[in-house]
């Protein structure tokens, strides 16, 4: 993972931190809409309410609404056109690659390359334009809305918190299998299409046949790791939310808090579960482009390190 992300960092380090940049703001607006929120309930539940303090209090969660969008709208055209230029640029040395094995009289892998070009560097390119800020945005997305729910509730903040830890286990033990699947297809894939590029398509028809079936069960089996791990964790998503209602009614019930917060909590706990998804789900392209990445290497030879000097060219 960390030769991935170097690779990364050394094409496109400018760019990244702006990105990041924007990422921190985004992240340290999450939890202001819920202040509002709570502010807002308590105020409706007040003897004495106020029209004009809840038309500020609207106005106010508007404005923070509207920025937190503006600027997520900046940060996915940036890291979307970033994603772009990196697609260009691997395409750009992959043909490089090519012209010089076909110079140099060497074999070129025709089935492996186009796979490469069409597939693999799309994927490659579209994950290296949110590579940092896709996880500091989600992040500090959850250490600002724990830490909002902690300072106003600390019994519910743990609750949130008591949620991720199970699932971040359950992740790392499912994922690890899951890595060995996707190296596996792209593996049969790349000899697939090889074989396809061969002038007796007839004579290979049959073993690449055998081959895309092995790719069906492959994905099979993915998709059984996948799947058992995504019901367990919305178990435990569940379960959260039924414990954040439980004891923050047991302590309005009680006296210890008041409405505005465990309706806060409540939907601060709906604002975790969307980046924890999200975590999950980006280190799981983490892990899977790291496989695809070292894989691609491997069509440049034991001395890659040649190729990475064509964007400096251009």
């Amino acid at each position: 993972m960390f030769q991935l992300y170097r690779a990364i960092w050394r094409a496109s380090a400018g760019r990244q931190i702006i990105l990041i940049v924007l990422s921190i703001a985004i992240a340290a607006l999450a939890a202001v809409p819920l202040e509002f929120q709570r502010d807002i309930i308590n105020h409706l539940t007040a003897d004495d309410v106020e029209t004009d303090r809840l038309i500020y209090l609207g106005m106010g969660m508007m404005a923070v609404i509207l920025l937190s969008l503006g600027l997520k709208w900046l940060l996915g055209y940036r890291a979307g056109t970033l994603g772009e230029d990196l697609i260009r640029m691997i395409r750009q040395r992959l043909l490089v690659r090519s012209a010089d094995l076909n110079e140099s009289g060497e074999t070129v892998r025709k089935g492996t390359m186009t796979t490469a070009i069409s597939a693999e560097a799309e994927e490659l390119g579209k994950f290296a334009g949110g590579a940092f800020s896709d996880p500091v945005v989600q992040i500090g997305t959850l250490i600002s809305v724990i830490g909002y729910i902690s300072s106003t509730q600390p019994g519910l903040g743990m609750i949130a918190l008591s949620m991720i830890v199970p699932q971040i286990i359950i992740v790392l033990m499912s994922q690890r299998k899951v890595n060995i699947f996707v190296a596996e297809r792209v593996r049969i894939l790349r000899s697939s299409t090889d074989r396809l590029t061969t002038e007796d398509i007839n004579a290979v028809a049959r073993d690449v046949e055998a081959q895309f079936d092995d790719i069906y069960n492959t994905r099979r089996r993915m998709f059984i790791w996948k799947l058992s791990a995504k019901f367990l964790l919305s178990v435990i998503n569940g379960a959260g939310t039924v414990g954040v209602l439980m004891l923050g009614g047991y302590l309005v019930l009680n006296g210890r808090t008041d409405v505005g917060t465990v309706v806060a909590a409540t939907s601060g706990l709906g604002r975790i579960q969307g980046p924890t998804a999200f975590l999950i789900a980006f280190y799981r392209q983490v892990s899977a482009n790291r496989i695809k990445y070292e894989l691609m290497l491997e069509l440049f030879g034991p001395n890659p390190e040649q190729y990475r000097q064509l964007k400096r060219r251009n």
